[in-house]
């Protein structure tokens, strides 16, 4: 049996490092004790009782959470890779000798973050670490919605009628209520149906970080949530598809002082004139940068299936892989500038 030497782990992690480990450029970026203040909110009201040790510290759960939403991994799959990468547990703080929290844990404090709310409050936060170390809303603000499908739910008509006026079928027993997921809702996109909610989010053109988000169920239109998405920014420009075009926006945008570059939309009795049509795409140079911002939550996420029930967990996730996107665009954009 061959005996490890005293210096191999070392090697092995030089060895990553020359090869360019993501996570080690994470953790240099990142000053994780400015989210502890709301993570032991989460934390206080998550426990039942005061007696007894308070278990794992919650920057290191935290770290966990965005390891899972950076490499779109289960609970069970966290923890095992947690085990078995070197890069992992390094970027974790945890020796080899260390004990690994477990998936039920995992499991745990994330129920724990949705049920004090607080993962709005922790984009927030970073938001401001983004701006103290220079990295304003500038040159504008984009806003577009992305799907992010649930698993698919087989109910009748009848339930999925009673669903849409808020009304559970009596019939469904605890446990089935449990399963099946209420909050999520079917839309169409370019002929084809999707089941789920949808990621809203406003992106500042200057640095393609996500200032602001919303979570809706997929029916949503939307234009429901554009004000809100709204963010404070140096320029007042902004951009979005047509989807968000009307005469009542346009007008309040203008009462608001911003300059809207909403892309225009033509029809079988006006199609688009020649400078409309050229001003689409003089838009869509801009525009298309969330569109890169999306891009990359779907090649982590393998356009695989959120599979969360209701929309509080729903909520938490995204909001979680909203912020993993700022964390890492961080890091891209300091390394660029050295």
């Amino acid at each position: 049996m061959i005996q490890p030497g005293f210096f191999d782990l070392q090697d092995r992690l030089h060895k990553i490092d020359k090869n360019g480990d993501p996570l080690a450029k994470i953790n240099e970026t990142v000053n994780w004790e400015m989210f502890r203040p709301a993570l032991e909110k989460a934390r206080d009201k998550g426990r039942q009782s005061t007696v007894g040790p308070k278990g794992y510290d919650v920057i290191l759960l935290f770290k966990i959470l965005i390891l899972q939403s950076l490499y779109n991994l289960s609970d069970d799959a966290t923890e095992f890779q947690i085990l078995d990468r070197h890069s992992f547990g390094r970027f974790l703080g945890l020796h080899i000798s260390q004990k690994v929290p477990d998936a039920t844990t995992i499991w745990r404090f994330r129920e724990d973050l949705v049920k004090a709310g607080i993962v709005e409050e922790l984009f927030a936060t970073f938001d401001a670490h983004l701006r103290d170390n220079g990295f304003m809303a500038m040159k504008g603000q984009i806003v577009d919605a992305s799907i992010v499908s649930v698993p698919k739910q087989r109910n009748s008509r009848e339930e999925n009628a009673r669903i849409k006026e808020g009304d559970i079928p009596e019939n469904w027993s605890e446990n089935k209520r449990r399963r099946k997921d209420a909050d999520a809702r079917w839309t169409k996109k370019n002929g084809k149906s999707y089941y789920g909610y949808k990621n809203h989010i406003s992106v500042d053109v200057k640095h393609k970080l996500i200032r602001s988000y919303a979570v809706t169920d997929a029916a949503l239109h939307d234009s429901n949530v554009f004000e809100q998405l709204l963010a404070d920014n140096t320029s007042k420009d902004v951009w979005a598809d047509s989807a968000y075009r009307s005469a009542d926006r346009l007008e309040r945008l203008g009462q608001d002082g911003f300059r809207e570059h909403i892309q225009r939309k033509g029809s079988r009795n006006r199609p688009l004139t020649p400078r409309e049509q050229e001003g689409n795409r003089t838009r869509s140079k801009v525009r298309s940068r969330i569109e890169h911002v999306f891009g990359v939550q779907a090649q982590r996420a393998g356009n695989v299936l959120l599979r969360t029930i209701g929309i509080a967990r729903a909520r938490a996730k995204i909001g979680l892989r909203n912020l993993v996107y700022n964390i890492d665009r961080m890091g891209m954009l300091l390394a660029a500038s050295r």
